[in-house]
């Protein structure tokens, strides 16, 4: 098994927190459900790039340290920090995971092209990424 496919849960851990789909579903709750998570990277200069994800067009990619970068600023490095270490991996590492999950996470979770309202965004579960996992490993993704 690969890198990826660990990160992804591959070994049978069907989406959990020691998961990177795990990690972005956390990073999407403590953010406040995908419309916290959306507002907050656009705060902090992905506002391009987040849009193109809730969008129905192509993904606009971001590497890992400018996601790294809006995490930090938008206060979510402890997130990323304790999930690497959960993981056994270098933050650094696994932004740069994230940088390729993340837009899919949000674009999975906004597929009519729009944010979920406050209200709806509450009510996140790492359930709705359901299927995700299976996209990312039997979508053929190939490296940019």
């Amino acid at each position: 098994m690969s890198f990826l496919d660990d990160l992804l849960g591959g070994q049978g851990q069907q989406g959990g927190t020691g998961s990177l789909i795990g990690v972005a579903g956390q990073l999407i709750e403590k953010a406040g459900g995908v419309q916290g998570l959306v507002s907050m990277l656009q705060q902090h200069g992905l506002g391009g790039a987040v849009q193109s994800w809730v969008g129905t067009g192509a993904n606009q990619s971001v590497s890992g340290d400018q996601l790294g970068q809006a995490l930090q600023s938008g206060g979510m490095a402890s997130v990323v920090q304790e999930a690497a270490s959960k993981l056994g991996v270098d933050p650094n590492a696994l932004l740069n995971q994230l940088s390729q999950v993340l837009p899919q996470a949000v674009d999975h979770l906004t597929p009519d092209g729009q944010v979920p309202a406050a209200g709806q965004g509450s009510g996140f579960n790492l359930g709705m990424l359901e299927g995700l996992a299976g996209k990312l490993l039997g979508g053929g993704a190939t490296p940019a």
